[in-house]
């Protein structure tokens, strides 16, 4: 079969099949009277044999070795090649993220194109100065994108440069808060805490909502944080957690501010103090918590505060005693 004929019929082009030739990895077998080369069944089979190793990522010289040594063994090979893809797919995957965010922001003209890459670029530095410049300037006139700040703050250690992702994500309205809510369901307490955070400073009924269910969460910070941020918003439900971080002495003085704020009317502050008195009654309660249990009764209002701590003014317990005689002077004071 001449070169032409070969061509047509495998789909490889006569230049293509020269180069071959130069190169000894399909010579073929004979020629005609006038000189033509004319391939032989074999020949063709050994083309589509390159073909296919072609079409798996080999070079042409790693397809020569494969063909004719007879000692080559193909699995180190085909685990290079596996490795190879693999990083070939993880740099296609992050480009493709980067257009897309780059395409979400929808800019306007090249300059914006290079000023969201640089900002991007930016989020991704080593110097956490470089991040929290990019943070602070994402309200600009080309935002980041906001994945891109998602992305950025649940993975920021550094705590200024989180505190800025997080005014940033604030400021970009409430687009971030389903992506953030995916934070909320990582293996890692660290990121769901920074979700969290992030969703404490998320306006919207949206951001409320992940915010009561991580109140279930496994990890005591996590639960703490929602409980502060459902507090500030009047949202009662976070009065257990709160409770619970005054007896474990987990941000106590920001919890009873909390279930301060939370006693808007005399039924739902005698409730709370219930729930105190419920601890301080409670045998495995050691003496440090009711201390922080009988201060949190002092700021709020109702009856219910007043009697605990007329009784707590005659607890076995000296510390707690002299606290709540002190507290209550304070109560008739005001």
């Amino acid at each position: 079969m001449l070169i032409g004929e070969v061509a047509r019929r495998s789909g490889v082009s006569a230049r293509m099949l020269r180069h071959y030739e130069s190169l000894g990895l399909v010579r073929p077998s004979g020629r005609t009277g006038s000189g033509y080369r004319e391939y032989s069944t074999e020949d063709i089979q050994r083309i589509f044999h390159v073909e296919s190793l072609r079409s798996l990522g080999l070079s042409l010289r790693e397809i020569g070795r494969a063909l004719d040594d007879p000692g080559f063994a193909p699995a180190a090979l085909v685990g290079e090649l596996v490795g190879r893809t693999r990083e070939r797919i993880a740099a296609e995957t992050e480009l493709l993220t980067r257009l897309g965010r780059i395409h979400a922001a929808d800019p306007g003209g090249w300059e914006d194109v290079l000023q969201i890459v640089a900002l991007l670029r930016a989020l991704e530095s080593t110097s956490a100065d470089a991040r929290q410049r990019a943070a602070l300037s994402s309200a600009g006139e080309v935002p980041v994108p906001v994945e891109a700040l998602v992305e950025a703050v649940l993975s920021e250690t550094e705590p200024n440069v989180a505190g800025a992702l997080r005014w940033a994500l604030a400021r970009s309205g409430d687009g971030g808060t389903e992506l953030l809510a995916r934070g909320l369901g990582s293996p890692g307490a660290a990121v769901r805490e920074r979700a969290v955070r992030s969703l404490a400073e998320m306006p919207g009924p949206e951001a409320t909502a992940h915010l009561r269910n991580a109140l279930d969460d496994s990890d005591a910070a996590v639960r703490g944080y929602a409980a502060l941020a459902l507090g500030a918003r009047g949202v009662d439900e976070a009065v257990p957690v709160l409770v619970d971080m005054i007896v474990e002495g987990r941000n106590d003085t920001d919890a009873a501010d909390a279930l301060s704020a939370l006693a808007v009317d005399t039924a739902t502050a005698d409730r709370i103090a219930g729930r105190l008195v419920d601890r301080l009654a409670h045998a495995v309660t050691g003496a440090p918590a009711r201390g922080r249990l009988t201060q949190a009764l002092a700021d709020l209002p109702g009856t219910r505060a007043s009697h605990a701590l007329a009784e707590l003014s005659q607890d076995a317990d000296r510390a707690v005693a002299l606290t709540a005689t002190y507290l209550l002077r304070l109560r008739d004071a005001r």
